[in-house]
């Protein structure tokens, strides 16, 4: 049986969930602006040059999830989702993940980006699976930190393959599709792998591994 994973951001969306979580909480006054906006700005930057360090990302995304209740996040993210990443999804997405179900592949999103934050996109996406990064919970409560192995460069392969430990049947040939040179370990773990709408430093390995490169966002359908 074929495994096809999927990153979520800038890859099936035209846009990044986390960054633009931290625009909305921005916007609709939840956060301090002027801090969240320079340090959501700064860990961005950090995440395109590939140097991010995930946990101290996750205190600083999650820190609003510890000082609002959870009623009042969820009705928040519900928002979110609708108004900000419904639109965001890319082009040729329904059609790419229609195209790997017909095929008979499982499907999976895997994700650096918080389980929070990415399990509603997943079910607007019709994706069951969804690989993230895990917010700690302890006695019901979120405590900032991660649990686990983050999501997110070599982990995302530690992750990966846990879940496919976990699994009934067998995979024999895994495909993943990304556009960010963070996924580069898992891009290079994987069967087949496909560059989408690249960063500069991606669409160089993929050139030089001879990867496809392909847009779910152009005029024209990659498959």
């Amino acid at each position: 049986m074929r495994l096809t994973l999927f990153d979520l951001d800038n890859t099936l969306l035209a846009g990044d969930s986390d960054y633009l979580w931290g625009r909305f909480l921005v916007d609709e006054g939840v956060v301090d602006a002027g801090v969240y906006a320079r340090e959501n700005e700064r860990f961005h930057a950090q995440y395109e040059a590939g140097n991010l360090d995930i946990h101290a990302y996750q205190r600083f995304a999650l820190a609003p999830l510890l000082s609002h209740s959870r009623e009042r996040m969820q009705a928040l993210r519900a928002d979110y989702v609708e108004r900000v990443i419904r639109p965001l999804v890319a082009r040729h997405t329904p059609a790419l993940l229609d195209f790997h179900r017909q095929r008979g592949d499982r499907i999976a999103i895997i994700t650096a980006t918080n389980r929070f934050i990415t399990e509603p996109i997943a079910a607007l996406l019709g994706i069951d699976t969804l690989i993230a990064t895990d917010p700690e919970i302890v006695d019901g409560a979120y405590t900032g930190e991660i649990a686990g192995v983050p999501c997110f460069q070599a982990g995302k392969i530690e992750r990966a393959k846990a879940w496919v430990a976990q699994q009934p049947e067998t995979f024999d040939h895994v495909t993943f599709y990304s556009d960010s040179l963070n996924d580069l370990p898992l891009l290079r773990w994987a069967d087949t792998a496909v560059a989408v709408d690249p960063d500069d430093t991606l669409a160089a390995a993929a050139r030089e591994a001879g990867w496809p490169i392909v847009s779910l966002r152009g005029d024209e359908q990659p498959f």
